[in-house]
């Protein structure tokens, strides 16, 4: 797809836009940070505070550069702080503030800080609304500041956000409610059919597989009787061939949910990603190949089927970073799983038409066979970069081109 520069340009701004406003406001000076992750039957959460936060807090003198070694000895006086700053309660009943390991985060251009994490104990049914006190460092600093989040929320669409506010506190502003009802099961399943779709579009290795089964879908190989050699003869029937591909990437969706599953349940532990990588990057290889010399003569479904199952581990990384194990897993396999299927068939209705009308054209053979050459070297490419991980120079010199 070719972009217009003025499209470019508006993406950039609002990319850019988006990214000041999220650095802007993360760990900027004179902020702590109270994150929620609002499960379906608990609540998790964590307060970041900075070195010099902890200072101001407890009247230490720990340095910039913090570590374990230095955090670890003064947790009971900061854990002692933070659950007299803080409350957290809903329909009268309060919820018991258990802190767990906390996280020292090492930031190059940034001040470090510490993730202090904890579970709210007492939560036996997510509230409809929680009611927060918030009186961190406000003691110490009447600037300061303190920025709700909820990083995670399933029913009110909500994955690893880390920049939008729900909520903020400041002196004489230290208790205010958060509302959790903004939410649904089917809003949760809609985020998830967007990030499906979504994951596919930008999933070049998945949409060049894709581009592989679909070249050859508008033609058939043939015998031809006088010269003995085989030839593309082109399709008559669009709805025909068109079904047809979408058959085969029907097949490609059911192997790929079977991993899927099988990895987010916890069934079968999922492959190294270097392994399914590879594996993944060869797939796109011998669906080429298979353009040019038949392998599985009419039966590309075997190729989709079979290399599905590995990219359906691919898929099963998303799960992991977004962190969507065992919480509302099934609407979530199944949402997740239907938007990869919208967004492999959106893919195949923008490409199918154009070969549909070129394939009566005299190079269309050749179409297919330097499509499936370029296609080959692509995963050669991936295979070694990926198999041995080594970053290639080519690499680097298409995402400047790309860029």
């Amino acid at each position: 797809m070719i972009t217009t520069k003025p499209t470019r340009i508006i993406g950039l701004f609002f990319f850019f836009t988006f990214l000041f406003s999220a650095i802007a406001s993360a760990h900027s000076p004179d902020q702590s940070y109270l994150y929620f992750r609002i499960k379906k039957d608990g609540i998790d959460g964590r307060i970041e505070l900075t070195a010099k936060d902890i200072n101001k807090a407890i009247g230490t003198n720990i340095p910039d550069d913090m570590d374990d070694s230095i955090i670890q000895p003064i947790l009971p006086q900061v854990y002692a702080y933070l659950k007299e700053r803080t409350a957290f309660s809903a329909n009268g009943k309060s919820y018991t503030l258990k802190f767990t390991e906390p996280e020292v985060l090492d930031l190059e251009e940034m001040e470090d800080f510490t993730r202090f994490n904890f579970t709210l104990e007492g939560v036996d049914e997510v509230p409809d609304k929680l009611d927060v006190k918030y009186d961190v460092l406000f003691d110490q600093d009447p600037k300061h500041k303190g920025m709700l989040i909820q990083e995670y929320n399933w029913k009110a669409g909500i994955l690893n956000n880390e920049a939008m506010m729900s909520n903020i506190f400041e002196p004489g502003k230290t208790q205010q409610s958060l509302d959790l009802t903004d939410g649904s099961i089917w809003k949760g399943f809609w985020l998830l059919i967007r990030l499906g779709v979504w994951h596919i579009w930008i999933g070049l290795d998945h949409i060049l597989f894709i581009v592989a089964l679909i070249l050859p879908a508008v033609v058939r190989r043939r015998k031809n009787e006088v010269s003995g050699k085989y030839e593309w003869v082109p399709v008559e029937s669009f709805k025909d061939s068109f079904f047809y591909i979408l058959k085969i990437i029907t097949f490609f969706t059911i192997a790929h949910s079977v991993t899927l599953a099988i990895a987010a349940l916890g069934v079968f532990d999922s492959l190294s990603s270097r392994i399914v990588e590879t594996i993944i990057a060869f797939s796109i290889g011998l669906a080429a190949l298979h353009n040019i010399t038949p392998i599985f003569k009419a039966k590309e479904w075997i190729i989709a089927l079979a290399f599905g199952l590995f990219h359906g581990f691919g898929f099963a990384s998303v799960f992991g970073e977004k962190g969507l194990e065992g919480d509302y897993l099934v609407p979530s396999l199944l949402g997740f799983n239907l938007g990869v299927e919208i967004g492999q068939v959106l893919i195949i209705c923008m490409v199918f038409p154009i070969l549909f009308l070129l394939r009566k054209l005299k190079i269309y053979p050749y179409i297919i066979i330097i499509g499936s050459a370029i296609l080959i070297l692509i995963s050669l490419y991936w295979c070694i970069e990926r198999g041995f991980e080594v970053d290639l120079p080519l690499g680097s010199w298409v995402n400047k081109i790309l860029g």
